[in-house]
């Protein structure tokens, strides 16, 4: 897929796995303040539409694949009655933002975060009844091996949700958003995380992600069935459920 050729520091530098891992390593320390600036905090409602989305679906056991820093994991753990939320990521620097979150709001007895590849998790085939991932899959290596790993840890009819970036619906609104995407947030991220690759690759990623009808066609491809696709804010974000 062309998304996979998407390299926040370019040709030479290592895998795009390699390349990722070491991005977010860098950003980790101003990941959190950086997401509620560029995107004025409407991202706390497109977790909170996931939440509610799968509320009446099985979730004792999760797991939040690129979990990051812990947000939508806690999220989870905070509004659903679940037994445990195992979040895992291949950055270690995020990882650590996000234990400390973790401690600080006393859920350690519900969620554990643990460095993990999406493309090879270290868990037994049907061991979790929800599978999430925010903000994370257009970040994979490649996509079709990540979304069928998660696809071989859930159980029969388990599901898996899915928030990532799209492209507007609206002509206007689209306007607007492409010209904040593409040069404003690579500016304030660039100033405020002083790494100049990482909010450049941003818009690069989610331009060249297959959003919307395009991802749902690559989550039954994997074998996903049931798939449902909830444009949010416009079409800035897409929320996608799909079951196993």
């Amino acid at each position: 897929m062309e998304q996979d050729k998407i390299l926040p520091y370019g040709e030479g530098k290592g895998d795009k796995k390699l390349q990722v891992a070491e991005m977010f390593d860098n950003i980790s320390g101003n990941y959190d303040r950086l997401n509620r600036i560029l995107s004025l905090g409407i991202d706390i409602g497109w977790r909170n539409t996931l939440v509610r989305k799968v509320r009446k679906s099985p979730h004792n056991q999760i797991l939040d694949v690129a979990t990051g820093t812990a947000d939508l994991a806690i999220t989870l753990a905070r509004q659903l009655d679940v037994e445990f939320v195992t979040g895992v990521d291949i950055s270690e620097g995020m990882l650590e933002v996000g234990r400390e979150k973790v401690t600080k709001k006393a859920l350690g007895k519900l969620i554990a975060l643990k460095y993990g590849d999406s493309e090879d998790l270290q868990y037994s085939e049907a061991s979790f009844d929800l599978v999430t991932v925010a903000f994370g899959v257009r970040n994979f290596q490649n996509l079709k091996i990540g979304l069928a790993e998660m696809r071989r840890v859930l159980k029969p009819s388990g599901k898996v949700a899915i928030l990532e970036f799209s492209k507007p619906n609206n002509i206007v609104f689209g306007a607007i958003y492409k010209l904040y995407f593409n040069y404003v947030l690579p500016v304030v991220g660039q100033l405020i995380s002083k790494d100049i690759a990482a909010y450049t690759y941003l818009p690069e990623s989610v331009n060249h992600f297959p959003a919307g009808k395009a991802f749902g066609a690559v989550l039954a491809e994997v074998g996903y069935k049931n798939i449902e696709i909830y444009p949010l804010t416009f079409g800035v974000c897409s929320l996608y459920i799909a079951e196993k």
